[in-house]
């Protein structure tokens, strides 16, 4: 499965409640791959509030037996 992402720096973004919020990857709002416009709205509103290094990154996950 593949989903979108957004990072600022080396931190996850949250996306909760009409604000955006720093987390860790077990926290942060992933978007399917078909709503990448609305990424991209999000990725620009980031930068708009002085978020740094602002970047759509793709998580790929994978399910296996163990």
């Amino acid at each position: 499965m593949e989903l979108l992402i957004l990072k600022s720096g080396p931190d996850y973004i949250r996306y909760k409640d009409g604000a955006y919020l720093r987390t860790g990857l077990d926290k942060a709002s992933v978007f399917p791959m078909d709503r990448m416009m609305l990424v991209r709205q999000h990725a620009e509103a980031l930068k708009n509030l002085g978020f740094k290094d602002v970047s759509i990154k793709k998580l790929v996950l994978t399910e296996e037996e163990i």
